[in-house]
């Protein structure tokens, strides 16, 4: 900012003279320069009641040479007003009808919370440390805080006892931020304490940053405010009126300001300014409501609390209504007559008034409302005497002024919502909790209740519950005829049961909104349910996005959409424990989904009928076009029948689930298509479930590639798609979906190649892998060999081929080719793993991938036998071993890599190409000498092959040492390289 010496007329020190903290005459027009910009200020210098700064384009060379000393000496003084840009409508002062809040203290009324308030101001500051310098009156919005504000600002204004006031007010520019909140105060305090300039002046030119936006607010208070005003007293230059008390800054409203951190700050920098400067004749109070941020930080020691709403205040209102009444008929002569042609005497009666006051309730607000309309002229026609017993009765003689003030806000957004909310909640909630609940901003909520306050109550804390300041304000709003455009449609329910689930899902946790969704969601919807038909199809829209929402919350549960689509296709209601028996589940399975589910599902016990709570969720979960992935495909329907013949089969006693089974399980039948019940129910008929799966098998067996088809579906760890069981079996989909096309009947294949493949019902896969019940389709558990080496193949071509995007079936094979290897019932002391995998010579890729997988398969084997018991040291045993070389022999000559590349596979840990890699010791044999010479000359073949295709591996081979064997115990970690370098264990030389 520079120095502001050269621009001062007569070159004064910053600190001034005496006559220079005098205040400028009132009426004298002001020019200042200032850095060769000239500010015309118009007005003049007071508590609070500046005028705008209008700043001229034109520029001067320094002060105006036909002003006179005394003009310029003005200029001096009011320089600060200019530069510090007050708020010119935030005091006690201000036009209250173009600048709320519009509020004073009726007379007569809250007398004794003022003369709380004054007492405690009027108190000494030394040998008095129990008061406080902080008052924090508190209470809920309408409970009359600004009233009390402005009636004390004027006592200690009309005393000269008052430094400042501020009164904030949400969403008025400046006037709901911090942002010249310190300014304004100082430059209220300069006009009050005019002692005080001098040593503002002199910390404006030690730190000119102090008016900008770059300095803090707590900075801006203690150099502008705090600093100047103990400067003041220090010196003595206002002794005189601090004889007669401390002086006083009133700030009103402070949780109407926006700047929720620098709040915290302004009071935390407050306090903190008493506790270090305790002697300081200063006292502030405050008003606000009850928000979280304030009351941290108030809510301590060194601040007096008071909360409004303790104060009774029925007698006040009882002498406003009294006192405005009997004034209204002195003023208005044609009420006057119409009193006296009544009879005369006190209207309203006292009895009235009495009742005007209970329905009141305590807010001012309301009763300055409700007088209003009682004695305003309206639009309808109706005297004060005639709407007197209409707001006596309340219902529904209200309704012009619900109608007047609602109107106040209709044009905001969500006004709609937010209203409808209120009057169908089944507990009032907080203002926080209705934000989150409606998914809205917290601004947005208030700023349409704030215009409600006279019929509304907001209390004093976002914490505490919103209610009507009278319960004919929901009748009013929940009937039609009487609140029109205002109406709160009870469709509305079915949009707060979507909130209400919609809030559970928040990552926030458990807060107000959350508890009151988890309780009344379902609550919300019954409201809905109950609504005729005709009005609920207007919503299918939005009920569907509720089932859509709820549905997918739960969908992750275990056998969700088994239970979800049982419920939904049976042909009448079962109990938990009938639905869980039909299904072959626990009960507590059962119970968990429908649970999950109990907004949409009825549930009123374990043992009542589960049964949903609106008609439409059977038509969304039976419209694919509606329910989309929840759709309950008829195709479910033989799945239920296949429950209903198992029940059967097991000859259980009489349950609902076996009842249901014997009476419906042929209307579950009928939804197999034409010709599946053709095939099904030729002659004989199958009367068990056996049988009836030995039918079905039976008309799809002539179809290539069956057997392999339905042994893979049968036997995946995890459901296979129809992609991913053609890829693993390398044929293609198309024959897969052929033997599928056949056996649909029994297994549930989806229209989509990619979605999984699986059985209509479990019992299935029992009959499958049980010989003595399927014969010919048994599936052996020795199948698993098989699948391994499906994997295997798979997973060895990702390896070498070092793709980085992977089929489903690549995947599947990674994961799970060790799984299938262990599930394998092999022995290593018999014949029966060798027939099994002579077995294998019949399946495509036949190559490098078979003899791979033999040799580490024979491998873990031959040196570590079986899981369950050591090796076999018998010749048998050393047979396998020559059979080991050669698969490893064969797989080194038929490897299609060129000379000199090298090969990743005799890299691979066997843990990495599928083995188990848990180790259980080493063990040796004695072999014969023509024995060592039979492997010996593999073992050269094996070389051969390494040095022509792969020399580089020769490099570094490792020592013939036998006691890597004991060393590595984690065969895992072993390579088929490993393996060639120790010359097949090199215990042959010994």
């Amino acid at each position: 900012m520079g120095d502001r010496r050269a621009h001062s007329p007569e070159g004064s020190s910053g600190l001034g003279s005496v006559s220079d903290r005098e205040p400028p005459a009132r009426g004298v027009t002001i020019y200042q320069t200032f850095n060769n910009c000239q500010f015309n200020t118009i007005g003049h210098i007071e508590n609070a009641n500046f005028a705008d700064v209008h700043h001229n384009d034109s520029t001067g060379g320094g002060s105006d040479p036909v002003q006179t000393a005394a003009e310029r000496q003005v200029v001096s003084n009011s320089e600060l007003g200019a530069l510090l840009d007050p708020i010119p409508d935030a005091s006690y002062t201000r036009n209250r009808k173009i600048s709320p809040p519009d509020s004073d203290c009726f007379p007569g009324t809250r007398e004794g919370v003022i003369k709380g308030i004054t007492d405690w101001a009027d108190s000494p500051v030394l040998f008095n440390a129990d008061t406080p310098h902080v008052f924090w009156t508190h209470g809920y919005v309408g409970c009359g805080k600004s009233s009390i504000s402005q009636a004390v600002s004027k006592k200690y204004g009309g005393k000269g006892r008052l430094l400042g006031s501020f009164f904030f007010y949400r969403n008025s520019g400046d006037r709901s931020k911090m942002v010249r909140f310190a300014v304004t105060l100082a430059s209220q305090m300069m006009a009050a304490v005019p002692a005080t300039k001098s040593f503002y002046k002199a910390a404006v030119k030690a730190e000119p940053t102090l008016l900008t936006r770059g300095a803090s607010l707590s900075t801006q208070m203690e150099r502008l405010v705090y600093k100047p005003f103990n400067a003041a007293v220090k010196r003595g230059l206002i002794f005189k009126a601090l004889l007669q008390g401390p002086f006083l800054v009133v700030v009103d409203g402070l949780d109407e300001c926006e700047d929720k951190l620098e709040v915290k700050e302004f009071i935390e920098h407050l306090l903190d300014f008493f506790t270090r400067h305790p002697s300081t004749p200063l006292r502030f109070f405050i008003t606000s409501r009850v928000e979280q941020h304030i009351k941290e930080c108030l809510k301590v020691a060194g601040v007096r609390l008071d909360d409004l709403v303790a104060h009774g205040s029925d007698d006040d209102i009882l002498t406003f209504l009294e006192t405005s009444f009997q004034q209204r008929v002195e003023k208005d002569p044609v009420l006057a007559a119409e009193v006296q042609s009544s009879g005369g005497g006190q209207w309203p009666t006292r009895d009235d008034l009495k009742t005007l006051v209970h329905h009141i309730g305590g807010s001012f607000i309301f009763a300055s409302a409700l007088f209003k309309y009682i004695v305003e002229p309206s639009n309808d026609s109706l005297t004060p005497m005639t709407r007197l017993p209409l707001a006596l009765d309340m219902n529904p003689g209200l309704d012009g002024l619900y109608n007047f003030t609602l109107a106040k806000s209709q044009r905001f957004h969500h006004f709609s919502s937010v209203i409808s909310t209120l009057a169908l909640l089944f507990q009032p909630l907080s203002i926080t909790a209705i934000t989150d609940l409606l998914g809205l901003k917290l601004f947005e909520v208030l700023r349409i209740l704030v215009n409600l306050q006279a019929i509304i109550h907001i209390p004093g804390t976002d914490e505490r519950p919103v209610t009507f300041c009278h319960t004919s304000l929901r009748d009013f709003l929940t009937t039609e005829s009487r609140s029109g455009r205002f109406f709160a449609p009870p469709s509305h329910h079915l949009y707060l049961s979507y909130r209400c689930s919609l809030v559970q899902d928040k990552p926030e946790g458990e807060n107000a909104a959350t508890l009151y969704g988890v309780g009344n969601s379902g609550n919300h919807f019954e409201k809905f349910a109950r609504l005729p038909p005709c009005l609920q199809g207007l919503y299918l829209e939005t009920v569907d996005v509720l089932y859509a929402l709820i549905l997918a919350r739960s969908q992750s549960l275990l056998h969700f959409f088994d239970v979800l689509w049982t419920v939904a296709l049976l042909f009448e209601p079962l109990p938990i424990p009938g639905i869980a028996q039909l299904l072959g589940l626990k009960a507590s399975a059962v119970s968990g989904v429908l649970s999950s589910l109990q907004v949409i599902i009825h549930i009123s016990s374990d043992k009542s009928l589960v049964t949903f709570r609106h008609p439409s969720l059977y038509d969304f979960l039976t419209t694919e076009s509606r329910s989309g992935y929840f759709f309950a495909p008829p195709s479910f329907h033989r799945h239920l029948f296949y429950c209903c013949l198992a029940l059967r089969d097991e000859q259980q006693t009489e349950t609902a689930a076996t009842v249901y089974s014997a009476v419906h399980h042929t209307k579950h039948f009928s939804f197999f298509s034409t010709s599946e019940q053709e095939q099904l129910t030729a002659s004989p008929s199958p009367q068990t479930l056996d049988a009836f799966y030995t039918l079905a098998l039976s008309n799809a067996q002539h179809v290539p590639r069956f057997s392999d088809v339905i042994s893979t579906i049968a036997s995946p760890i995890v459901p296979l798609s129809i992609a991913g069981v053609a890829d693993l079996l390398s044929i293609e989909p198309s024959e897969v979906v052929q033997v599928l096309v056949n056996i649909q009947a029994i297994i549930n294949s989806p229209g989509n190649s990619d979605l999984p493949v699986t059985m209509c019902h479990k019992s299935l896969c029992d009959f499958l892998t049980t010989e003595s019940r399927s014969g010919p389709f048994f599936i052996s558990p020795s199948y698993q060999l098989q699948m391994s080496y499906y994997c295997f193949s798979l997973k060895l071509a990702h390896l070498l081929n070092k793709t980085q995007t992977m089929s489903p079936a690549t995947q599947y094979s990674i994961r799970h080719c060790r799984d299938h290897w262990m599930k394998y019932p092999y022995s290593a002391s018999g014949q029966s793993f060798f027939v099994d995998l002579e077995q294998l010579t019949h399946l495509p890729n036949q190559t490098l991938s078979y003899h791979l997988f033999l040799f580490t398969r024979v491998f873990f084997t031959v040196q570590w036998g079986d899981r369950h018991r050591p090796i076999d040291r018998s010749q048998q045993a050393f047979h396998n071993l020559i059979r080991c070389a050669e698969f490893l022999a064969l797989a080194l000559e038929c490897d299609p890599a060129e000379a000199g590349v090298g090969v990743g596979w005799m890299h691979k840990g066997f843990g990495v190409l599928g083995m188990d890699t848990h180790s259980h010791g080493s063990h040796g044999f004695e072999v014969r000498q023509e024995q060592a010479m039979a492997l010996q000359c593999i073992v050269d073949r094996m070389s051969t092959a390494i040095r022509e295709k792969y020399p580089s591996l020769l490099e570094s081979q490792r020592p013939a040492d036998t006691s890597i064997f004991v060393i590595d115990k984690r065969i895992g970690l072993w390579t088929p390289m490993d393996a060639y370098h120790v010359r097949f264990f090199i215990l042959l030389t010994s």
